[in-house]
């Protein structure tokens, strides 16, 4: 009983202080102001995340690694806005981070259903989906940055290599030659699964 009363008396006594004290305890590594803090925005913030990715789960994932970091990074705190107004953007810069990531991944999983050979009816198996996106991923980040950057905006944006060319000011036999790369690559850690067109 003696606890309960004492954390209670510290959680009215920390709801009273302002941002920058809050901020400041936190910054300093008290564990007790971060677990007021994560109790008194933690659900609020769920609720506003559920508003972007429409997963409870996933809304929760959000907010617990977004509490997690700023635990991990308490020291190096930097906030010019209210605490919560902090917390709040954060939350909705993260879910816009997950929604691209999502459209990411369905481009990937359109690119590979548009451009399997025999192996087509294997591929509606959603591990080998998972699979290839995850070969595919690996792929293009082990490559320089332009040439990933080239077959994304090919393949996955639609641009023709005119359009490629203009937009990175660069030649169209450059963008030629990085795709081929790239094709090249793909090729050989998907030959396994599937065949690049």
């Amino acid at each position: 009983m003696h606890n309960r009363n004492k954390k209670g008396s510290f959680s009215d006594s920390f709801m009273s202080q302002t941002d920058a004290t809050i901020t400041e305890l936190i910054k300093s590594g008290d564990l007790k102001a971060f677990e007021a803090f994560f109790r008194s925005l933690y659900q609020p913030l769920c609720y506003f995340a559920l508003k972007y990715v429409s997963s409870h789960e996933i809304a929760e994932e959000i907010v617990q690694d977004l509490f997690y970091t700023l635990w991990e990074k308490h020291e190096e705190i930097s906030i010019n806005t209210s605490l919560k107004s902090y917390m709040y953007a954060a939350t909705h810069n993260r879910c816009i981070k997950y929604l691209d990531h999502r459209r990411i991944e369905m481009k990937y999983e359109k690119y590979v259903r548009e451009n399997t050979g025999t192996y087509a009816e294997q591929l509606t198996d959603v591990n080998n989906l998972k699979e290839i996106q995850q070969i595919i991923d690996k792929t293009l980040s082990s490559l320089p940055e332009k040439c990933s950057r080239i077959f994304r905006m090919n393949r996955f944006e639609g641009l023709r290599y005119n359009d490629i060319a203009q937009k990175l000011s660069i030649s169209v036999k450059t963008v030629e030659a990085n795709m081929g790369k790239a094709l090249k690559l793909l090729r050989k850690n998907l030959k396994a699964y599937v065949e690049i067109a």
